[in-house]
């Protein structure tokens, strides 16, 4: 992602794509169901494992835009700022009476003052107790997805019901995007002495967002829909919508046919080679925008911790065994993205990412010989890789019904064939692979796209040694592939506090480096982002590759 020499001309070609498509097409479609009823159908092809945002569970990116975002308070938001879809910066969200202030001095201390007039749905005061409950629950409790940031947090202190004081041990240089989207604030009044998991993960009744689940734990249909109704006693702007019913479907060709056939309203899919003919001469009655500045990595993940890829030797042969830009441009190429991406630091953030770190990786199976042979491997006649007469053989996971990522997983097992490695694939459902088998590490390798919440480098909560789930941290942290690399800790750690952005940024790209030079995992694409939504939806529409499409909701309208 950075000397942006590879994506700089792609991301061109598609922003242009975006704008040609924003007008209506020619392929028809059925209907416009939106206005009907005062009802928006979303078509989400992800389903969460649960709605308990602190936990490990929480992974997929959906429930996080549907329901997290929507329904909880948080200090800050971010979004791309005016006429820049790249460039992403935090505002101080309807719950805080302005910007936080940061005390002079060495200490980081940050003051935030609420707005006196924020309210839970029940009609009780948020105040900086919830502040604190939520501090407290995820640096105490349990399976808690990730610790980055409120780990260096010393204290959250409460001098009166509308003043926050939160003093640093160490500093946080996004501090900003703590107490916000990746989690939240809960409400202290109703979980504080009781199980916040019991009570959350199926759903729950309370809100602090323009929205609510209809009819609380109801709300959530499991394999079917999360159903959403306007939060009356919400303080800010109010929705205007009636209901918005995300539903599940998680099969991308079902999706897009759904749409099509009047279904569904919205679209939110992950780029898919079976639509993009449709995509691109238009639907009728339907506005379409996309994007590459996006908050996502897709990449190869591969479990640091179990054979075969607790070699860095065998880590680096698979890379070398691929041709990426190819994989990327079968996969891609119709909306302008033809090269690989070269970091896991995503295009929002690129100027912390250096590219030097993996594009040295091209398919050159010389040196996956040569790699193959210095551990001990020798082909068989079967033309795999074999060693003491065990034949090399892994599987590759990822999500179920996402036709993209099961072409993706073919061309890789050709090419892995190719250079004599045997990978089989096993599919999942989206909340299964990310709520239980990456967390607990039962994989070799997986397949899937990690996305950014906010618009800071860092990549120390997927990487840091600290946060590889254990027995001992009660399963907490996001390091799934259980990378462990010597002096990254350190690095990785330093652009987490560090202010001075040109020594952040030298630290990140030396971090890049450093993640390439032991292959920990294998990058692909910088995901594109797509909106597909009937004209009926009126309003500040857009992506934000950072919290979702949804955040600002409350501010769209239907029109019949």
């Amino acid at each position: 992602m950075k000397l942006r020499k590879y994506l700089v001309a792609p991301i061109a070609v598609f922003a242009l794509l975006s704008i040609s498509l924003a007008a209506c097409g020619s392929n028809g479609s059925n209907g416009n169901s939106a206005a009907a009823d005062g009802t928006l159908v979303v078509g989400a092809d992800q389903e969460p494992e649960c709605l308990d945002w602190v936990a490990t569970c929480s992974g997929t990116s959906w429930g996080s835009w549907a329901a997290l975002v929507t329904t909880l308070p948080q200090a800050y938001f971010s979004h791309a700022s005016s006429g820049s879809s790249a460039a992403y910066v935090y505002e101080p969200s309807p719950l805080l009476a302005g910007e936080a202030t940061v005390a002079p001095g060495d200490k980081q201390i940050i003051t935030y003052r609420l707005n006196p007039a924020a309210v839970w749905s029940d009609g009780v005061a948020i105040t900086s107790t919830d502040f604190k409950y939520t501090f407290d629950q995820i640096m105490s409790g349990e399976d808690i997805y990730d610790t980055t940031g409120y780990a260096n947090i010393e204290s959250v202190e409460t001098p009166d019901p509308t003043t926050v004081v939160v003093s640093y041990k160490e500093r946080f240089a996004g501090w900003k995007g703590l107490f916000g989207s990746g989690y939240g604030i809960m409400p202290s009044h109703l979980l504080d002495g009781k199980n916040r998991n019991a009570i959350m993960k199926d759903g729950y009744t309370f809100s602090g967002g323009p929205w609510k689940l209809d009819g609380g734990k109801s709300g959530w249909k499991k394999g079917v829909s999360i159903t959403l109704v306007p939060n009356e006693n919400y303080w800010g702007t109010k929705a205007t919508i009636k209901k918005v019913v995300f539903r599940f479907i998680t099969d991308t060709s079902a999706l897009f046919q759904a749409f099509k056939a009047g279904e569904v309203d919205f679209l939110y899919p992950q780029p898919q080679p079976d639509w993009f003919p449709a995509v691109k001469g238009g639907i009728d009655g339907a506005t379409i925008k996309a994007t590459a500045d996006t908050s996502s990595v897709e990449a190869l993940w591969l479990n640091n911790s179990k054979p075969p890829f607790d070699n860095e030797s065998i880590r680096k042969a698979i890379a070398y065994s691929l041709d990426r830009d190819a994989i990327v441009k079968r996969l891609f190429g119709p909306l302008g993205v033809n090269k690989a991406w070269q970091s896991f630091n995503p295009p929002i953030v690129a100027a912390y990412a250096d590219p030097a770190g993996f594009s040295g990786y091209t398919l050159d199976l010389a040196k996956v010989a040569e790699l193959m042979s210095s551990q001990g491997y020798a082909k068989g006649s079967d033309g795999y890789w074999a060693k003491d007469g065990a034949k090399l053989s892994f599987t590759l996971k990822t999500t179920v019904g996402n036709k993209r990522r099961e072409l993706t997983a073919q061309i890789l097992q050709a090419g892995f064939k190719t250079a004599g490695f045997e990978m089989k694939i096993k599919t999942q459902d989206a909340g299964v692979l990310f709520g239980k088998t990456a967390p607990s590490g039962d994989f070799e390798m997986t397949l899937y796209a990690q996305v950014a919440t906010g618009p800071e480098p860092g990549n120390c909560n997927i990487f840091c040694s600290v946060n590889i789930p254990t027995e001992a941290n009660g399963g907490s942290g996001n390091n799934w592939t259980r990378t462990n690399v010597a002096g990254l800790d350190e690095l990785l750690a330093k652009v987490d506090v560090e202010t001075d952005t040109a020594q952040r940024i030298s630290d990140s790209k030396q971090a890049d480096l450093l993640t390439g030079l032991s292959a920990t995992s294998i990058p692909l694409d910088p995901l594109p982002n797509t909106l597909i939504f009937r004209n009926s939806v009126r309003g500040p529409v857009a992506d934000n590759a950072t919290l979702g499409p949804f955040w600002n909701m409350n501010l769209w309208t239907l029109k019949g």
